[in-house]
Order: C-alpha cells, then structure tokens, then sequence
C-alpha cells in the first residue's frame, strides 16, 4: 500500500523554525515526482516545493525561497522541509505528496496522487 505519513508541525513564533517529515511506505521515494504543499483557510492548495524525476529539477515557490529547504533520506525513505524564519502568513495546513512521475508541469497538486495527512502550522506570537 502507498502511503505518506507526516510528523512536525505545529506552534512556532514569527521568525522561528519547523521541520516537517514525511515517511513514505509501500515505494521508493527516491524514485517518485515529491513536492510540498499548503493550504491556508479560504485558499487554493498551493505548491511550495516540488522536485521533478523528467530532469531531476527543483521549485520552490517564490514565498519561500531562500527560506524553506527540501532534504530527503534515501535510507529511511523519507523526506522533510525545513522552514526558517517563519511570518504569520506561512500559516497553512502543509501536506507532503508523491506521483510515479511528473507531468511536466511546475508544481501542481492535481499531478500528485498521494498525499500525506496533513500538518498545521501555525506562526503566531
């Protein structure tokens, strides 16, 4: 059975740090189009970090660059997103999701068919 089960999360203040896992069962990580998404109350589920098996590239969304950062570890079968220096407006509900391949589109949710649980973070004082 694929499956993506998240960990981290939760209660952070602005300027603070998170780091989210996601520990995949029933494939190889490694081997699948993974990205990173969020979805704040009354909003669209948006991309933030998605990784792409055509050319091995990397998106971050421009909200995050320089701030959030993708790792993986190929052992555990797992991977994460580091989030730094965290404002208010970073707080979503922030899920992890895989696909067997990309699309070829930049980061979508509709091109991913798994998907972690999900995570609240909140970045308040």
């Amino acid at each position: 059975q694929v499956r993506l089960v998240q960990s981290g999360g939760g209660l952070v203040q602005p300027g603070g740090s998170l780091t989210l896992s996601c520990a995949a069962s029933g494939f190889t990580l490694d081997r699948y189009a993974v990205g990173w998404f969020r979805q704040a109350p009354g909003k669209e589920r948006e991309g933030v970090f998605c990784f792409s098996t055509n050319d091995r590239s990397t998106y971050y969304a421009d909200s995050v660059k320089g701030r959030f950062t993708f790792s993986r570890d190929t052992e555990k079968n797992m991977m994460y997103l580091r989030m730094n220096n965290l404002p208010p407006a970073d707080t979503a509900v922030y899920y992890c999701a895989a696909h067997p391949y990309s699309t070829g589109s930049v980061c979508y949710a509709v091109d991913f068919g798994t998907w972690g649980q999900g995570t609240q973070v909140i970045v308040s004082s």
